[in-house]
C-alpha cells in the first residue's frame, strides 16, 4: 500500500515537471547554503588553528603601538630596534627572539619579475615560526652581522621567478639590491586571512636596514618562550622589560602590544564560529521559505485534483489513504530537494575551499541534519494540504469542475 502511494506521488510530481522543479528549488538552495556555509566555516577554523600551531605553543608577538578605540590620537609611536631584540634575548624565560622589518618591493630574476613581501630578519625566525627549509641553508651569524646580500625564497616567489629550475646560487634583484639565493622555504599555503604565506623573501635584517629601508626600525618581534614558562608569566616579563626600555612611567599605558598567538587563535576561531552560525541561520531561513513553497503548491494541487479526490473517496478510499498520498507527495518533493541540495552544497563548499585556500572538511553530521530538516519541512508543510484533501466531502468534490 505504501509503495503504491509512493508510485502515485511520483506520477503526480512528474505530471508537472517545471512546477515540481520550482517547488523543490527553495529546499535545494536552503540545504546547499547550509552545507556550504558550515563546511567552509569549519575549513577556515581548521586553517586558523593549523596556522597558529605551526608557530609553536609559547610564541609572543610584539608590535609598536597599541589597540585604540575611536580615532587615532596622532601621537608618534616609537619603533623597536635591534637593541630591544638583544635585550629580550637576555631574559631567562626566552628561548629564541626574531626581529622582522617588512616591506613590499619589486623582484627581478633574469627575464622574470614580480612583487612580494620582503622581510628582514635572522635565522632565528625560522625556529620561532617552525618553518624548515626545503633546500639550501639559513643565514649564518657572521653574515647577519655583516649585512650580507643573501636571501631565502618562499615557494611562490621561487615558482614565479625560477619555475622548476634550481635557484640556489642565482642572483635576485630586490629593488636596487642584488642578493644571492642560498635557500628555499618549505611551502606553508594560505594564512589565517587567506594571504599567501609563501609569497615572501627573507634577507638579513641589517641588510634590510642599510640597503632598502635606510633606517634601523623593527616592525615586530617574535619571542619564543621556554616550554616550561606559561604565556601569562612570559607576557608580564616582556611587558616589564619593554616598559622600562621605553621609559613608560607607572600609570601610563603601554605604547606597544604583546599578543599571545594562542589567544589570537581563540579569537579568530570564535569569530569564525559566530559568522558561520549567523550565515547558516540565514541559509536555514531559505529552507522554511522552500517549505512554504511546497505547502502552497500542494494546496494548488489539492484544488486542481478535487474531482480526482472525490472519485477516490466515492469508490471507497478512506480519508487516511488520501492524506497519506498527498503527505507522501510533499515528503518526496522535500527529500528530492534535500538530496539535490547536498550535492550542490558539497560542490559549492569544495569550490569555496579551493578559492579561499582553506581545507575542505565536510561534516557527515551537518549533511544528515540538513537532509533530515528538509524531510521534516516536507512533513510539516505537507500535512495541512493533505489534511484538507482528506476532509473533502465526496459529493461536493464530485460536483467540482
Amino acid at each position: 500500500m505504501l509503495w503504491e502511494a509512493v508510485r502515485l506521488a511520483f506520477t503526480a510530481i512528474t505530471r508537472n515537471k517545471l512546477r515540481s522543479f520550482l517547488t523543490v528549488l527553495g529546499v535545494v538552495i536552503g540545504v546547499a547554503a547550509v552545507i556550504a556555509m558550515v563546511t567552509v566555516g569549519a575549513g577556515s577554523s581548521a586553517q586558523v588553528k593549523a596556522s597558529v600551531e605551526r608557530l609553536g605553543t609559547n610564541v609572543l608577538v610584539l608590535r609598536p603601538g597599541r589597540v585604540r578605540m575611536g580615532p587615532p590620537s596622532g601621537e608618534p609611536t616609537p619603533r623597536f630596534t635591534l637593541k630591544d631584540v638583544a635585550a629580550l634575548a637576555e631574559l631567562p624565560i626566552v628561548a629564541t627572539v626574531a626581529p622582522q622589518a617588512n616591506g613590499t618591493y619589486p623582484l627581478v630574476a633574469g627575464n622574470a619579475n614580480s612583487t612580494a613581501q620582503v622581510s628582514g630578519t635572522t635565522a632565528a625566525y625560522l625556529t620561532v615560526q617552525n618553518w624548515p627549509l626545503a633546500m639550501g641553508r639559513a643565514f649564518e651569524p657572521g653574515e647577519e652581522a655583516a649585512g650580507a646580500a643573501l636571501c631565502l625564497l618562499g615557494q611562490t616567489v621561487r615558482d614565479k621567478l625560477f619555475g622548476s629550475a634550481d635557484p640556489l646560487g642565482e642572483t635576485l634583484r630586490v629593488r636596487g639590491l642584488s642578493c644571492q639565493v642560498i635557500g628555499v622555504l618549505s611551502p606553508r599555503g594560505a594564512g589565517s586571512f587567506g594571504q599567501d604565506l609563501d609569497d615572501i623573501v627573507l634577507i638579513p635584517v641589517k641588510t634590510m636596514h642599510r640597503r632598502l629601508q635606510g633606517n634601523s626600525d623593527v616592525g615586530s618581534i617574535s619571542v619564543a618562550l621556554l616550554k616550561s614558562v606559561d604565556s601569562a608569566t612570559g607576557i608580564r616579563s616582556v611587558q616589564a622589560l619593554m616598559r622600562e626600555r621605553r621609559g613608560i612611567d607607572i600609570g601610563q599605558a603601554d605604547n606597544f602590544s604583546v599578543t599571545d598567538m594562542k589567544d589570537f587563535n581563540t579569537l579568530l576561531s570564535g569569530i569564525n564560529s559566530v559568522m558561520t552560525g549567523l550565515l547558516s541561520a540565514v541559509a536555514a531561513v531559505s529552507l522554511l521559505v522552500g517549505g512554504i513553497g511546497i505547502m502552497n503548491i500542494m494546496l494548488v494541487s489539492v484544488t486542481e485534483r478535487t474531482r480526482e479526490i472525490g472519485i477516490r473517496l466515492a469508490v471507497g478510499a478512506s480519508g487516511g489513504q488520501v492524506l497519506t498520498q498527498f503527505l507522501i507527495e510533499a515528503i518526496v518533493l522535500s527529500v528530492l530537494g534535500g538530496a539535490l541540495g547536498i550535492g550542490l552544497g558539497l560542490a559549492l563548499a569544495w569550490g569555496g575551499s579551493v578559492y579561499l585556500a582553506v581545507p575542505f572538511t565536510p561534516s557527515a553530521l551537518v549533511i544528515v541534519l540538513a537532509f533530515g530538516f528538509s524531510a521534516l519541512v516536507g512533513v510539516i508543510f505537507g500535512f495541512f494540504p493533505a489534511r484538507r484533501a482528506a476532509r473533502l466531502d465526496p459529493i461536493e468534490a464530485l460536483r467540482h469542475q
